[in-house]
């Protein structure tokens, strides 16, 4: 065998002696408690407004090449108007906005303090960058970050950077004292809203919108592909920033364009979170219910979260993985999240409510938990 296919071979076998060897898993019919899908706009079919139009199946190129257009500008307009910024700039996947963002804005000099619980694209974004310095800081723990920021401002340009909604304990950054500790010590603070938008506020404009901060902080990422039901991402903030990540974001410079039809569809979520008959209040009368029947059925384990993502600690790959394979069998569509995703023994079942599930499927999986 090649050495690369070797290397390649002993990994995944590595993998699969600790119980950890990812797979596909087939898609089957069921309750969904696992998508990201939280209002329902996705499999609901909510952005079919205009199906019957004839939409461009290709961009032709990067948006700097040949695939900018006068709707993609207006719909960057919209995005930052929705947020309460001056401006946002269109990329591919949250993944790609992350990466784009922290390689562009970091020089050496730049220090780089992040929540532990960040998120893949985040770390693999202060890594890629050019900063030879980045801690992290106990999980939505300011007390700690005082600490780091007491340490480092004054030694470099210091940039924090923390999820709204954490993906996968579903618990909220403590925004408000991030931002104050920020301000004092002159840091810039940088909050991923993924798992926020759609589902945070009352229009579900995010956590920061919510808590009044749009004008204290620095840039914001908000998804597309969770409760908005369809493809892409934003980074909102400044025209200064916007500017810069056009000149220096890798991951906006040399890729293609989302197509136009992509673009539409991120229109058309924007306009069903702005109209009047929107709510997402149903998502959060039935994530108290669920909390609700938790509580009453004495299952213990459950992280302390009033949002979609709701994760019961289970501890260990193999007792993760037999519990979830259980729920499955019984029609119940529950992600196992395993180390190395997340820490040794803190494996669990990732939970996600929706504005479609209802009181009874809710009863349905606490009677399959509790038993």
């Amino acid at each position: 065998m090649n050495r690369v296919d070797q290397y390649m071979a002993d990994r995944l076998a590595e993998r699969a002696a600790a119980g950890n060897l990812r797979r596909l898993l087939p898609d089957q019919p069921g309750i969904d408690f696992r998508s990201n899908d939280y209002l329902g706009i996705a499999t609901g079919g909510l952005l079919n407004g205009f199906s019957g139009e004839k939409r461009k199946t290709g961009s032709t190129g990067s948006r700097l090449i040949a695939g900018n257009s006068a709707f993609a500008e207006s719909l960057e307009s919209q995005i930052a108007a929705f947020h309460g910024t001056e401006d946002a700039i269109i990329f591919n996947s949250g993944f790609d906005a992350n990466i784009g963002l922290l390689t562009a804005i970091a020089s050496r000099e730049t220090i780089f303090l992040y929540d532990e619980l960040c998120h893949a694209s985040i770390i693999d974004g202060i890594r890629g960058s050019l900063c030879r310095q980045k801690f992290r800081f106990a999980h939505n723990n300011p007390a700690d970050l005082r600490t780091l920021l007491q340490k480092h401002s004054l030694t470099g340009p210091v940039i924090v950077v923390t999820e709204a909604v954490f993906s996968m304990d579903g618990d909220k950054a403590p925004l408000t004292d991030l931002v104050t500790l920020c301000e004092e010590f002159d840091a810039r603070l940088i909050v991923d809203e993924a798992h926020a938008t759609g589902v945070v506020g009352t229009r579900g404009e995010g956590l920061v919108c919510a808590l009044g901060l749009q004008q204290r902080v620095f840039a914001r990422v908000h998804t597309f592909g969770k409760a908005l039901g369809c493809h892409g991402a934003a980074v909102v903030g400044s025209h200064l920033l916007k500017q810069y990540l056009v000149n220096f974001a890798r991951t906006f410079i040399f890729t293609t364009a989302l197509p136009e039809h992509s673009l539409y569809a991120i229109h058309n979520a924007y306009q069903y979170l702005a109209a009047p008959g929107f709510s997402n209040q149903p998502l959060h009368d039935l994530i108290t219910a669920f909390r609700l029947r938790i509580a009453q059925a004495g299952i213990v384990g459950f992280c302390d979260s009033d949002t979609p993502v709701q994760a019961m600690i289970r501890g260990g790959n193999e007792p993760t993985k037999e519990l979830a394979a259980r729920l499955r069998q019984a029609g119940l569509l529950v992600n196992a999240i395993l180390y190395p995703t997340v820490p040794q023994g803190r494996e669990r079942l990732r939970i996600c409510l929706h504005t479609f599930n209802t009181t009874e499927q809710l009863d349905i999986l606490i009677n399959h938990l509790r038993s």
